[in-house]
């Protein structure tokens, strides 16, 4: 969390009493012109002081040559000078006790090794200066509270006011968006373009719009995240204390940044899913348009959420009445079951030819007083939850007066509802009406349909996140910790053995299979014969990661003889595939009951620590993929989030006639992976392949695993004396 030094500086970023412009021109169509320009005429309500060596006056006010001239106090100082200047202007700043910068200059890490040593100097000294600096290499700061009304920014022109907050990495995808949403009609409570964030990142603006009263939504555009864990944790706050939805358009899912290695989890797992796991955790949604962005915005700023999913469709065409039902089926929407009472009431206000069931079709040639008559006594019923509204112009359609009842219609109905009046040039009217009476409009049904969705989505979101995580008295960190101290030796990495990971497993009370150790193919022989049941034998090398590639698995063997041939084949496949593999023996374990194979798995991210992964299990689980992934330590409802987002999660439920699994024993499974990977830093990768599901209430079992150990740097490893795990989790 920012420190109040930091957030009290921020405060002087966007509401500050009086600005210097360093870098004010006097020649048009420049920044430092603009950027003033812009101050002035978005009616600031505080003195301005443009700062120019070489000008007497800039747009007819006085100017200065330096900051230190300026005679009176400065909150903010707007700085637009070449990058090579600007430590001398932070000087200055320092002196004359400024709080805060906004840094509109670029040629700094953007431009290279020089740059970034420039950019460092720079965030050193603000920051032991305790100056809030937004940028450098950014557009600038808006805020359209009418108390401050201030355009920092050298975008075209100042936005409307709204509920809306922006934040963005680019500077020129700042300009974009606010030209769509002056197209739109949407406007802003703040509008941050933050560049290459030297100094405040996207988690102190967070902190600070979390507490702003202007803004009711937040919206972004990042390209990278400080601090993972930090972000999650001040989303989540923000998300539970002021209940404001979070929007986030995240550049780079392309696979290029994923690094190839060894465990499954590793070689699934790129630098987007860790993103897409953070974005998941925080209670952030991620969009991939911009449009998209505004569409759910829209929704959000100006209706209440859903009780639930079932939704109303009153349209006066059958065939978007119907690619509307379509959308909503593909959502996950339900179709909301209109009561008799309702549709009774429904036939009193509608010709005979409507449609009453869901989608409600009011006939093409639909006036006003029949959308205002369904509108009210179809969204009052308590089987809705929500509306959606589309019209499609027609010679008789009298447009505006039908944008009009709506929301009269809806008065008092605290539900939520949008509208599609289908088209552009013809509907604008009725648009424009909704819009001032804040009814969100979209061009077509599945715009409409997908905020919905998402509204939706957000809700299940909440209530997941209000489940207690339960918490495990038999986790033995200590034990481990030796354990993997005794292990890794003098090595700088080493894969462990079966028998090796699985006593590491076991001090964090996972589900572990009955096994011993065979050295020759007698002693194979006499423990098979012992326990008198099918089993498992696995090669133990360190030498041999995938095991089943290799010929070192063999399954369902009893009896003495078919132990020796097992032991026999096994040795010579690896001799044979790899001749300077060291043999240790081989293991042999109880096979697992009967059960449903899936893959826990996790892997480090440089940046951000540990990343679980989940999903259906085997063999092919790099062709299919079908996995999703958390950031560690998680709580109950992501455990429970990870297994439901796999697309296979219905075969866990049961089909066919296979009982349902166990899905609570998977869910503790991955919490207590999460406390060991977290409290163990020096597991770079780790793979249960396959974890066995049994039957619901009768647990699962860990049939393979793997383990990649790697000596963590002196610091890092003082720094996890203590259990990650028992801390708050994310």
């Amino acid at each position: 969390m920012p420190s109040e030094t930091t957030m009290t500086n921020l405060e002087a970023v966007f509401k500050p009493a009086s600005i210097a412009v360093i870098g004010a021109s006097t020649r048009p169509g420049t920044v430092g012109n603009d950027l003033l320009h812009n101050l002035i005429f978005s009616s600031f309500q505080g003195p301005v002081y443009p700062v120019n060596p070489k000008a007497r006056s800039v747009l007819g006010i006085r100017t200065y040559s330096t900051l230190t001239d300026v005679p009176d106090p400065v909150d903010l100082a707007v700085v637009i000078v070449p990058a090579k200047a600007v430590l001398g202007i932070v000087d200055e700043a320092v002196a004359r006790k400024v709080k805060a910068m906004v840094l509109i200059s670029a040629g700094f890490k953007e431009t290279g090794p020089e740059g970034a040593k420039l950019e460092l100097e720079l965030s050193r000294r603000v920051r032991e200066a305790g100056i809030a600096l937004v940028g450098p290499n950014c557009l600038g700061v808006i805020n359209t509270d009418p108390a401050v009304s201030m355009n920092a920014t050298f975008a075209r022109k100042m936005p409307r006011g709204g509920k809306l907050a922006f934040i963005s990495q680019s500077g020129a995808l700042c300009t974009s968006v606010l030209d769509y949403a002056e197209e739109r009609r949407m406007g802003f409570s703040k509008f941050i373009s933050f560049g290459n964030k030297a100094d405040v990142n996207e988690i102190q603006l967070l902190e600070y719009l979390g507490r702003d009263e202007q803004t009711s939504v937040i919206a972004m555009y990042l390209e990278d995240i400080t601090n993972g864990r930090l972000f999650i944790e001040t989303a989540r706050r923000i998300f539970a204390e002021n209940h404001k939805p979070m929007l986030c358009l995240k550049s780079g899912r392309s696979p290029e940044g994923a690094k190839a290695v060894s465990s499954h989890t590793g070689s699934l797992a790129g630098s987007d899913s860790v993103y897409d796991a953070l974005l998941v955790q925080s209670g952030g949604q991620r969009v991939d348009t911009i449009a998209e962005l505004f569409d759910y915005a829209a929704a959000y700023t100006t209706q209440p959420m859903p009780k639930g999913n079932r939704v109303a469709i009153i349209t006066n065409a059958g065939g978007p009445g119907i690619m509307a039902t379509d959308a909503a089926v593909r959502q996950g929407l339900r179709l909301a079951d209109i009561s008799e009472t309702t549709r009774e009431t429904l036939r009193k206000g509608l010709p005979e030819a409507a449609a009453l069931r869901n989608p409600i079709d009011v006939i093409g040639d639909a006036h006003s007083d029949r959308y205002d008559w369904a509108v009210r006594h179809v969204m009052a019923d308590p089987g809705v939850d929500m509306g959606m509204i589309i019209l499609t112009p027609q010679s008789m359609t009298d447009i505006e007066n039908i944008a009009t009842i709506i929301p009269k219609a809806m008065q008092g109905i605290n539900k939520p509802v949008v509208c599609a009046f289908m088209g552009a040039r013809d509907v604008a009217g009725g648009a424009e009406i909704l819009r001032q009476n804040g009814v969100p409009n979209y061009p077509f049904p599945e715009d409409a349909v997908r905020a919905l969705a998402a509204m939706t989505r957000l809700v299940e979101f909440r209530e997941f996140h209000r489940r207690p995580t339960p918490t495990y008295e038999n986790l033995e960190a200590g034990k481990a910790r030796d354990l993997i101290k005794q292990y890794l030796g003098d090595a700088n990495e080493r894969y462990l053995t079966q028998v090796e990971c699985r006593s590491i497993l076991k001090c964090y009370g996972l589900p572990l299979l009955y096994s011993e150790i065979s050295r020759d193919r007698d002693e194979a022989a006499a423990i098979v014969e012992r326990l008198g049941r099918p089993v498992a034998m696995k090669i133990m090398s360190p030498d041999i990661v995938h095991k089943y590639d290799a010929g070192g698995v063999m399954l369902k063997v009893i009896g003495p003889d078919e132990a020796r041939a097992a032991y026999d084949r096994i040795v010579e496949s690896i001799t044979r595939v790899a001749p300077d593999a060291r043999i240790l023996g081989v293991l042999i374990e109880e096979m697992a009951p009967k059960g449903v194979e899936v893959i826990l798995g996790a892997n480090r991210d440089a940046r951000f620590g540990p990343l679980l992964m989940f999903g259906l299990g085997g063999t092919f689980v790099e062709v299919f993929k079908d996995v999703s992934f958390r950031l560690a330590p998680i709580q109950l409802s992501s455990a429970e989030r990870m297994i439901q987002q796999i697309k296979a999660y219905k075969i866990l439920t049961g089909i066919r006639g296979n009982p349902p699994c166990d899905i609570g024993a998977i869910e503790e499974a991955l919490i207590r992976l999460s406390h060991l990977v977290c409290d163990h830093p020096s597991i770079t990768e780790l793979d249960i392949n396959p974890l066995i599901v049994h039957p619901r209430g009768e647990g699962c079992s860990v049939a393979d695993s793997r383990i990649l150990l790697r000596r963590l740097e002196p610091a890092a490893e003082e720094a996890h004396e203590t259990p990650v795990g028992a801390v708050a989790q994310v």
